[in-house]
């Protein structure tokens, strides 16, 4: 079988995160964006939650049907539920779809309505265009496991299948390989501090 060059996708630092979401000029963009990033879910997941998925009680969210059409809860921001509030009482109360389509409110918004406005703001800040959807994603996976969140326990919040989709955080994470020592530094006695 042909293998294919594996690649690292690019994840943005915390504080890229904060920036960005902060930098968001519209409540709507800046709602989806917190839950993509606090709760680790893909765009589609965001564009199809419905007003009764976020439970406020428990803090989580209820996805349904994900890419492996199963359900499962994610996780939800106290952060994130504070901009969704502003959101929700700003854009009429949405009770069917949470992110309604503008000129359809019965259907869900559409998947590519937020990436233009990501890059956007990114030149706005004078970045390069390289926060994606899926990067804010990432950025969960990858903040979790720097924070000392097990992997099995990422690997339910993400709704991975397999264990071998989760592992990729580890080579995404920053306290990873930069902090161990060569064993050749160790025999010397040479410190990397």
């Amino acid at each position: 079988m042909r293998k294919f060059d594996e690649y690292l996708p690019f994840v943005p630092s915390k504080e890229e995160v904060s920036i960005l979401i902060d930098a968001m000029p519209d409540l709507k963009q800046k709602a989806m964006v917190s839950l993509m990033y606090s709760s680790g879910l893909r765009i589609g997941e965001v564009c199809h939650l419905r007003y009764e998925d976020i439970e406020r009680k428990n803090m989580r969210i209820h996805i349904r049907h994900g890419k492996n059409r199963s359900d499962r809860y994610a996780i939800l921001s106290k952060r994130a539920l504070d901009i969704l509030t502003s959101y929700w009482f700003a854009f009429g109360r949405p009770r069917g779809w949470l992110f309604p389509k503008q000129t359809c409110p019965d259907k869900p918004i559409d998947t590519f309505y937020l990436s233009r406005h990501i890059h956007a703001v990114e030149r706005s800040l004078g970045w390069e265009e390289r926060i994606t959807c899926h990067s804010l994603r990432h950025a969960f996976g990858t903040h979790l496991y720097e924070d000392g969140t097990d992997l099995l326990t990422i690997k339910a919040l993400l709704g991975h299948k397999s264990l071998n989709s989760t592992t990729i955080y580890v080579h995404l994470a920053s306290n990873g390989t930069h902090t161990a020592i060569s064993p050749f530094d160790r025999m010397e006695g040479v410190s990397h501090e």
